[in-house]
């Protein structure tokens, strides 16, 4: 019983990477059935009754989510070519379901994002996807001494809403001083709970590795160090915006089994990959509890 659940759930998570690898392809019934091995007449409801939504609506929240990472965060491609890259046909049909489902135009978003309903409508496709998240166990964690690394550091203190925001002003303060992520690490330290009991007391550092002097541009850029030593690391695959279940497996479950104790910093990520440049699925991140 328990080899045929395992059986059909990796099906099912075997469809979600389907459609985050072939986005720009007909993603139709007959196709997504086939991939997960169900008959095409079922299939629709059984992926409902797994994930909470429909597979339509799981495709449209997942190109409208890279088109929307496109807008907010590069400037790469026009407002006409993400379109067609969510499969409208037009750049208008584009613009009123992106104007229905968040609030904005497509080129109000991209030059001014309102994040709180671009949250509330990618509720459903988190949802959808925490049900295909892996669990972990002690041989997944690995003890690594790692360097001492020299950052700059950009503080993001306040509602988790307005994260966004900071992103976007971080990337483009380090595009402007030549600090490209295959060449110059990217950090995530958190500072509090990712859902505090009020919003104003959120902190996390958005941090760069760099050993370069750090020209401020007008932003709020400080220099500091993510210290060295012994660290528990975790590597995580796949949908990486919510790394919060990782790190409650490596502070509730891992640190008391393994009779280490943690070091006074806190538990921090480096993010590997980074979508939209590759599939959600296939982002990559370590998180590092630090150890005594």
């Amino acid at each position: 019983m328990k080899a045929a659940l395992h059986n059909y759930q990796d099906r099912m998570r075997r469809v979600l990477d389907h459609i985050d690898r072939h986005l720009d392809e007909d993603l139709d019934l007959e196709r997504l059935s086939a991939v997960a091995a169900f008959s095409k007449f079922h299939f629709h409801r059984q992926f409902a009754a797994t994930f909470g939504l429909s597979v339509h609506r799981y495709v449209q929240l997942a190109r409208m989510k890279r088109a929307s990472y496109r807008l907010a965060y590069s400037d790469a491609q026009s407002v006409t070519d993400i379109a067609m890259d969510a499969g409208y046909d037009a750049p208008d049909a584009f613009a009123r379901a992106f104007r229905q489902r968040f609030g904005q135009s497509p080129s109000s978003f991209r030059n001014s994002p309102d994040w709180e309903p671009w949250l509330v409508a990618f509720g459903p496709l988190d949802n959808a996807r925490s049900k295909r998240m892996r669990t972990f166990t002690h041989d997944d964690v690995t003890i690594r001494d790692v360097p001492t690394t020299r950052v700059a550091i950009m503080e993001h203190r306040g509602d988790p809403a307005t994260l966004g925001n900071t992103v976007r002003r971080f990337i483009a303060w380090r595009r402007a001083a030549g600090l490209h992520p295959r060449t110059h690490p990217t950090f995530n330290v958190w500072r509090s709970e990712r859902r505090p009991s009020t919003p104003a007391a959120y902190s996390t550092d958005l941090c760069v590795g760099t050993d370069q002097p750090i020209e401020p541009n007008g932003e709020e850029i400080k220099a500091g160090e993510i210290p060295g030593g012994r660290c528990a690391v975790l590597r995580v695959v796949g949908y990486t915006d919510n790394l919060e279940p990782a790190a409650l497996y490596l502070y509730r479950d891992w640190l008391p089994a393994s009779g280490e104790e943690a070091r006074d910093f806190p538990i921090y990520c480096q993010r590997l990959s980074f979508f939209p440049e590759v599939p959600e699925h296939e982002t990559v991140a370590e998180l590092f509890l630090p150890l005594k």
